[in-house]
């Protein structure tokens, strides 16, 4: 018999699981089922195949290999919705994604519901001594949240392709004060890095291990759209000096002049956003920024992208207050005051540390063990989450990573120097 501590944090996870699974189909709510259907690029995934997927996922890792008499729902979805997960076998090809018109919505909406009554019996049943499954629990809701922020972004792609540049839902943006960029300075010294065993934590967040800093300084705040349009008006994207090699190629060769979402239409700079096509505001923090273009901004200003451990250092004892994912406002705030500003919740913040593992990093046994470390090469690291985060799933050592050409993601710049 479970002790009323037991049967509390079981009900928090409960809780937690349906509101999560709720928040899934909030988002799809604007869609149309063509909308749900279409996938804009490879890299990209129909939001009918997200849906799917993470009712694959705890199918797949929870309720098939520790429910007794749990009834598979379609043995085809297997193949269909498996991601990248060798250990568990073949996958339908990524880029081909958008082809798959059946199941139709209907069907992954009832796919959806047996994951979900089967679920919420099972999470009644666990075991309390059986940590390691909750755990596991934790890590497939985790997992459906990083999908609600991949959810947003597909379709932000998949809507920008679309001539009529659609809108997915109004809402008005801030007005939009930009406070003086100042430094925030931090002293060297041996510092602990990685997570504080939180609640929950990816496994790539540790283990959590000492790092020696040299002294340095961070930005307050987030690089504006009109400290960006400077670097352009400057020449920034003709410049092959301020751009890493592999970029350079690309810019030459796509005659890459301007972030991806901004389109200039009679002598005019617009962005595209998921309120529609909107006037650049020169004041909100630029975003949809690679790797490449952050580089080459900060070395346009003799700056440098802050290291991964830097940027963690600095977020010490930073309030965790965001924009997140907040459906009626998906638009980063404004910077006010003197405070280090932006860090969470806003957007994404490229470092210049690449993906790699701590010291002592060893990657879990079986299919789960595919979840990041087989990621850690030619991909660099961004932390403290953007507007398409959900609002409980940050904390100051979450490791994003995305290769170094991705601009479809809500990232952004922030400076450092060493001093």
């Amino acid at each position: 018999m479970l002790n009323s501590n037991t049967q509390s944090e079981f009900h928090l996870i409960s809780m937690k699981f349906k509101m999560v699974r709720e928040a899934s189909l909030k988002i799809a709510e604007p869609l149309s089922e063509e909308d749900m259907q279409v996938q804009s690029m490879p890299e990209a995934s129909p939001i009918k195949w997200h849906l799917a997927h993470t009712s694959w996922a705890f199918e797949t890792f929870i309720l098939k290999p520790h429910c007794k008499n749990y009834r598979v729902f379609n043995q085809k979805f297997e193949y269909l919705f498996n991601s990248y997960y060798n250990a568990i076998g073949q996958q339908f090809p990524r880029a081909q994604r958008g082809l798959l018109t059946r199941p139709d919505y209907k069907e992954v909406l009832a796919y959806r519901q047996h994951i979900d009554l089967n679920m919420l019996d099972f999470i009644e049943k666990l075991l309390p001594e059986n940590e390691s499954l909750i755990n596991l629990l934790l890590l497939m809701i985790n997992h459906e949240q990083q999908h609600q922020e991949l959810m947003l972004t597909d379709i932000k792609h998949a809507f920008f392709v679309n001539p009529e540049y659609p809108v997915y839902k109004k809402s008005k943006s801030p007005e939009y004060v930009a406070s003086p960029l100042q430094w925030k300075k931090h002293a060297a010294g041996l510092y602990e890095i990685g997570h504080k065993n939180e609640s929950f934590y990816f496994d790539n967040e540790g283990p959590r291990h000492h790092a020696y800093l040299d002294s340095f300084a961070i930005t307050s705040r987030l690089i504006t759209c009109g400290e960006y349009l400077e670097f352009i008006e400057n020449g920034g994207y003709q410049q092959a000096s301020l751009w890493l090699s592999e970029a350079w190629s690309s810019i030459q060769s796509d005659k890459i002049t301007s972030p991806f979402y901004w389109i200039k239409k009679q002598g005019k700079w617009f962005h595209y956003t998921l309120s529609g096509l909107i006037p650049l505001e020169l004041n909100s923090p630029v975003m949809h920024i690679n790797y490449f273009e952050a580089n080459a901004y900060a070395a346009s200003v003799d700056k440098r992208l802050p290291t991964e451990q830097e940027w963690e250092v600095a977020s010490t004892d930073i309030s965790l207050e965001g924009s997140y994912c907040d459906l009626d406002r998906l638009h980063p705030c404004t910077a006010r005051g003197n405070d280090l500003q932006q860090m969470f919740g806003e957007l994404w913040q490229w470092t210049s540390s690449s993906y790699n593992a701590y010291p002592g990093f060893k990657a879990p046994e079986g299919a789960i063990g595919e979840y990041n470390g087989k990621f850690m090469v030619n991909q660099y690291v961004l932390r403290g989450g953007s507007i398409a985060t959900p609002r409980d799933h940050i904390r100051a050592s979450y490791r994003n990573f995305f290769y170094p050409d991705a601009s479809w993601q809500y990232t952004g710049i922030r400076l450092a120097e060493t001093i």
